[in-house]
């Protein structure tokens, strides 16, 4: 399974690391470390990502609106001036896939521009432009499940079947994407799927899809899965976010078991060791210098 991100390509028949860096104020892990707009931050921005990625990075995840439970919209134009300075500055610097956290529309032609290699929505392209801007980059588009948004998520989320209502609303999506790509007369772009873990679902509704994520990925497309640190592990633990370290780990192990193609996480080097260990069972790979 090859993942065609621009100039690069990325093989899923083994799972992949996607690190996460937040480029905003208030993100629930590492909220405004690599926040501001001035030279420093941007050289700790790229520093970071040099980590990630010689940690054994496949991906890295820009992000510059905070998806937070709560969390409010920003202005494109603040989003723009978080995001792509940092996408410019990686895509001449590293020979890694550069994905966008984005939703919106300017941010992902331009940052496609800059040399972005994947687009990470999590409104699953539903914002005003989103959907034509994604498939006129032609480049590879994660869609998540999300109840409501940000700013409400949260507030009693309810389904019938989780894992049936999640499975649903992607395979509708998946259906509008190709849709809207034949409208446009241009071939569909590669999808990936999202289940959306605490995005609009209590802890009980995130292991039934965890223990059930087979289902999904029966679909067909990658699975992208982010639980690294969140706020289920700090319930189900009792730890803060600087102490779900083991819970991240114990989740990624699980998600990967079930059919997780690409995991998104703060912890790269520490979720690489789980999946170089997991393919030494799986397949007697070497772990040095697998």
């Amino acid at each position: 399974m090859i993942l065609h991100c621009g100039s690069r390509s990325v093989d899923l028949s083994t799972p992949q690391v996607m690190g996460v860096l937040n480029v905003t104020p208030d993100s629930f892990y590492d909220g405004g470390r690599l926040y501001g707009a001035s030279s420093l931050v941007l050289e700790k921005a790229i520093r970071a990502a040099e980590e990630m990625h010689s940690a054994g990075a496949a991906f890295i995840d820009i992000g510059g609106e905070s998806t937070r439970p709560g969390a409010a919209a920003i202005g494109e134009q603040e989003e723009c001036d978080r995001v792509l300075p940092v996408v410019e500055a990686l895509a001449e610097r590293l020979d890694v896939v550069l994905s966008v956290d984005t939703s919106t529309a300017k941010v992902m032609m331009e940052a496609a521009s800059l040399g972005a290699g994947l687009i990470n929505d999590v409104r699953s392209l539903e914002r005003d432009g989103a959907l034509d801007a994604a498939i006129a980059t032609q480049l590879p588009v994660c869609l998540m499940h999300m109840l409501g948004n940000p700013k409400t998520m949260q507030e009693n989320p309810a389904y019938r079947d989780v894992v049936s209502e999640v499975d649903g609303y992607l395979r509708q999506r998946v259906e509008t994407v190709q849709g809207a790509a034949r409208r446009l007369g241009v071939g569909p772009p590669q999808l990936l799927l999202d289940p959306g873990f605490g995005f609009g679902k209590t802890d009980e509704h995130n292991l039934a899809l965890l223990r059930d994520l087979y289902r999904l990925s029966d679909r067909g497309f990658p699975l992208l899965v982010g639980v690294s640190r969140k706020s289920m592990i700090g319930r189900l633990l009792n730890r803060e976010p600087e102490q779900r370290l083991a819970g991240s780990l114990a989740l990624a192990f699980i998600a990967v078991q079930n059919g997780a193609n690409i995991l998104r996480v703060h912890d790269v080097v520490e979720t690489a060791d789980v999946i170089r260990i997991l393919n030494a069972v799986r397949y007697g790979d070497h772990i040095h210098g697998a």
